[in-house]
């Protein structure tokens, strides 16, 4: 799969390099492509910004070097079709479905602003506006890379084991159940009996009721959408019942 970036600085990405993802591109699961506006411009400031129409304060992100940025990554994908999100604060908020559909594009271009924000013309060049919460960042810079690794670890071959990324927090609609690992004991805290019982059955039942009671107690909404099954029901009687 294909990352491309239209950033101001390119060198934040570099972190990219590293870990799994750093692997996933040597491998060739991944391209990540980071390129500046400021490669587009034509005056010896390489200027990619201006005061806004009507006065205020900062300043506004112009839609010329952008268009001219996406215009090079189109003609350098080779007629590769890709998906243009703006990261800004306005967009929807990044959830798990979103990673979970992007991973399924050949390429994901991700615009990062700066400054104030973006010329509204801008936002007629993309696809969709994505946001990471309620909240405002310097830049879209540390959204894209949010959003890079959300999505390439869905990615057959990223993770390593496959089945991790279907058995996490937001998989399927749940929060995760808790894990352990050695000692057995660790400051008086004992690993519950049933991991260390090898009855797989019983492991599976414990840690789907242990997730749905997480899930209850820290964020009771994600119930309202999650799939549930009758014995789901039945586990969330029991987590209430024992409360």
């Amino acid at each position: 799969m294909r990352f491309e970036i239209v950033t101001l600085f390119p060198e934040l990405f570099d972190v990219l390099n590293a870990g799994l993802l750093g692997k996933a591109q040597g491998a060739g699961t991944i391209d990540v492509q980071a390129v500046t506006p400021r490669e587009f411009t034509t005056d010896r400031h390489r200027t990619v910004d201006d005061s806004p129409y009507g006065g205020g304060s900062g300043m506004v992100l112009m839609p010329g070097p952008i268009a001219d940025t996406l215009d090079h990554l189109d003609e350098n994908r080779g007629g590769m079709p890709t998906h243009r999100v703006l990261l800004t604060p306005q967009g929807t908020r990044f959830s798990q479905a979103d990673a979970r559909r992007f991973s399924e594009l050949p390429s994901l271009t991700l615009v990062c602003g700066r400054y104030e924000g973006f010329d509204e013309r801008i936002r007629g060049l993309v696809d969709e506006e994505v946001s990471l919460g309620d909240f405002v960042l310097l830049g879209g810079e540390a959204a894209a890379l949010a959003v890079i690794e959300a999505t390439a670890r869905l990615l057959p071959g990223v993770l390593g084991n496959d089945e991790s990324a279907s058995e996490e927090s937001h998989a399927d609609g749940l929060l995760e159940y808790p894990q352990y690992t050695r000692p057995e004991e660790f400051r008086g805290d004992k690993v519950p009996q049933v991991l260390r019982s090898g009855n797989h059955a019983a492991i599976a039942r414990w840690r789907r009721k242990e997730s749905l009671r997480r899930t209850m107690e820290r964020r009771p909404e994600l119930l309202e959408k999650a799939e549930l099954t009758m014995e789901d029901t039945a586990l969330l009687a029991e987590i209430r019942e024992e409360q």
